[in-house]
């Protein structure tokens, strides 16, 4: 068995760049960072940032130029791929990049404009993944989650009464 699947939660470290390919095709390039907390043997709170590049294709291409900004938390889900290229100074040169399948935005930088995690009217399917099949998808207007708040109940809470 074998298997290629990544999942980034992190920030724009830049605006999507949208190209279009000779024959149509929509792509998008991102950058997403990630950071990585732990503490030393010495009891110092550490720190790392690590910074992927991310390309989507097609209608996921699309959305992600139309709605990404710098700063903003995205989700991402899909695969690495190598590819070689030839630089311009005649060297081959070879990348590992995440080729993204599926895409849910998150909140957006601080000091820009709030923007939920959905998007109104565009096609994002299930819990708000881009690449989602069509048929499973739900407006938010349709899709009200009920939450339970525990300051405000009085009484026990039943697992009747609990809505999933």
């Amino acid at each position: 068995m074998n298997v290629n699947k990544v999942i980034l939660v992190g920030r724009l470290t830049r605006d999507p760049e949208m190209r279009t390919t000779p024959s149509g095709q929509s792509v998008v390039t991102i950058g997403i960072a990630t950071n990585n907390f732990w503490t030393d043997k010495s009891g110092t709170k550490q720190e790392r940032t690590e910074f992927h590049n991310v390309v989507l294709w097609g209608r996921l291409a699309e959305i992600s130029s139309q709605y990404l900004t710098k700063g903003q938390e995205c989700f991402i889900e899909g695969r690495l791929q190598t590819r070689e290229y030839t630089a311009k100074d005649g060297s081959s040169k070879r990348i590992t990049e995440i080729v993204g399948e599926n895409m849910q935005l998150g909140s957006r930088a601080q000091g820009t404009p709030s923007g939920g995690a959905r998007m109104q009217g565009a096609p994002t399917g299930a819990g708000g993944y881009a690449g989602a099949k069509p048929d499973q998808t739900k407006t938010s207007a349709e899709e009200e989650i009920p939450t339970i708040n525990l300051d405000d109940e009085k009484e026990e809470i039943r697992i009747e009464d609990v809505p999933f």
